[in-house]
């Protein structure tokens, strides 16, 4: 039977082969690098062959339904070496991340996953984030007083502020610093990933990050002010050939009023790999708030 216990410095390199036997995503080791914290919290079933499986958590502010945030513990990595699976490990480790999360005062625990079957059983629920998807708008005629550019998440100090603007009361959305905006979200957001700001009298008033397919186009975040984006967007999906598209937009979002805009005609899709669970609190009328959405840069 492996040793369930916390990682240290030394289980670096099994951790990592770990990792890579299970997962092909170069986003994990630099993410879990930038955590100054994170040897004690990884949990690790630990035998005389290295590391056998991993559960992972980060803690992080996020948004909740009463205009206030709360501390939330986000698993993320977890793995089972293909030859030590089916023995029960990861049930294991998750109690004692639960426990950690607990003494650590977290409100609750959210994940991300396409094998929700892992975590039912240690008391993590599905709960669904509808969307907008459908056919692209016909190009509108651009508004001569806004610019659209494209921009850079370099840019970094411009986007915060429009993000925080319009996230400030925003259930399920993380509280980003300025390492997040160094760090994570390049990674999410880097090429082949394409941002543009629009600019009023020369002051940006929102932006806009897209994901570009052969025939689609996926609108992963956006800020402030949609409407001159949104015309950009159908103007240069006309300029690729691209003729639907999907926006992850919440269901109270403003800029719904601009859909007419992106689309001609749209269909409801839910995505339904976001799971939680209660820890010192409810998760509930976060995850179930209309305002709720979770960006894709705050992935753990």
């Amino acid at each position: 039977m492996p040793e369930l216990r916390t990682a240290t410095p030394a289980d670096r390199d099994s951790l990592y082969r770990t990792w890579a036997a299970c997962f092909d995503a170069p986003h994990i080791v630099p993410l879990y690098e930038s955590d100054p914290g994170r040897y004690d919290r990884t949990f690790v079933a630990a035998g005389d062959d290295g590391i056998e499986a991993v559960v992972y958590y980060v803690p992080r502010r996020i948004r909740n339904a009463s205009g206030g945030t709360d501390l939330v513990g986000g698993v993320a990595d977890v793995a089972t070496r293909p030859d030590a699976r089916g023995r029960g490990h990861v049930r294991r480790l998750l109690r004692l991340a639960v426990a950690d999360m607990t003494a650590a005062g977290c409100a609750w625990s959210l994940l991300f996953t396409g094998t929700p079957g892992v975590y039912a059983g240690s008391g993590w629920s599905v709960f669904e984030l509808a969307y907008p998807t459908g056919v692209l708008a016909r190009p509108a005629v651009p508004d001569p007083l806004t610019r659209v550019r494209p921009a850079g998440v370099g840019e970094w100090p411009l986007l915060a502020a429009l993000h925080e603007r319009h996230n400030a009361g925003r259930p399920l959305t993380t509280v980003r610093g300025p390492d997040d905006w160094k760090m994570r979200v390049p990674l999410w957001y880097g090429p082949p990933v394409e941002l543009t700001v629009a600019e009023l009298g020369g002051e940006p008033v929102g932006y806009l990050v897209a994901r570009w397919h052969p025939g689609s186009v996926e609108i992963l975040e956006t800020a402030g002010d949609q409407a001159a984006l949104f015309r950009e967007v159908t103007a240069e999906a006309a300029r690729r050939g691209v003729t639907r598209g999907s926006a992850r937009l919440p269901a109270d979002e403003p800029a719904r009023a601009a859909l007419p805009l992106l689309f001609s005609r749209t269909e409801q899709a839910v995505d339904a790999t976001g799971m939680v669970r209660p820890i010192l609190g409810d998760p509930a009328p976060v995850v179930g708030s209309p305002a709720a959405v979770h960006w894709p840069a705050d992935y753990f």
